[in-house]
């Protein structure tokens, strides 16, 4: 009996510390106002615009990479409202499209929809980052769940967009991408499309 209240104890220790670590000190413990006033700043308007190119990386739950991708996208502006299509191709031979409805409001904040989208995405742009937050469903074919989703995107000095994403199921990471967004040229938007 005492062996399994110290194992009960041991348990409640090893989560509460995993959460303050998330909380505090992780990836999500990261905010915009962590970035304001950092080198070039990163305006969607600008730095999302145009024929651009995607390649990354995405890694399953134990940390493995799982899928590998390259994406033409291509984003226009009128205003404080953007569209960006998506096109993206998997190692495996999938594709998948998608287009990202976005404003972006005088102050930064981010409101983004999108067909796979569940509700309305938030996020702010803050100096050289952007974070968005949504909850992301999956194809069926990938079992049709709902993750919670958090995106940063960082300005590289050279321009290019470094991209970190996080999916999560009940607070549990299940999944993250890493890749990079650049102006593309038309050889590689012929190359990824």
């Amino acid at each position: 009996m005492d062996g399994l209240i110290y194992a009960l104890i041991g348990a409640a220790v090893v989560i509460a510390l995993n959460r303050a670590w998330t909380r505090y000190a992780g990836f999500l413990a990261q905010a915009p106002k962590d970035y304001a006033g950092n080198g070039t700043v990163f305006d969607i308007r600008t730095h999302l615009n145009g024929p651009m190119i995607c390649e990354g990386v995405i890694y399953g739950p134990t940390g493995r990479v799982s899928s590998r991708f390259v994406g033409a996208f291509d984003c226009h502006w009128n205003g404080n409202r953007g569209v960006m299509h998506e096109h993206f191709r998997y190692d495996d031979g999938s594709e998948q499209t998608r287009a990202w409805d976005l404003s972006l409001a005088n102050d930064g904040r981010i409101k983004a929809l999108a067909s796979d989208v569940v509700g309305e995405g938030t996020g702010q742009q803050a100096g050289n980052a952007v974070q968005l937050k949504y909850r992301f469903k999956l194809p069926e074919k990938s079992g049709g769940h709902v993750l919670d989703t958090v995106d940063w995107m960082y300005l590289a000095p050279n321009g290019t967009i470094v991209n970190r994403s996080q999916f999560r199921k009940y607070g549990v990471k299940v999944a993250e991408l890493v890749a990079t967004m650049r102006p593309a040229a038309a050889a590689e938007l012929k190359e990824a499309a």
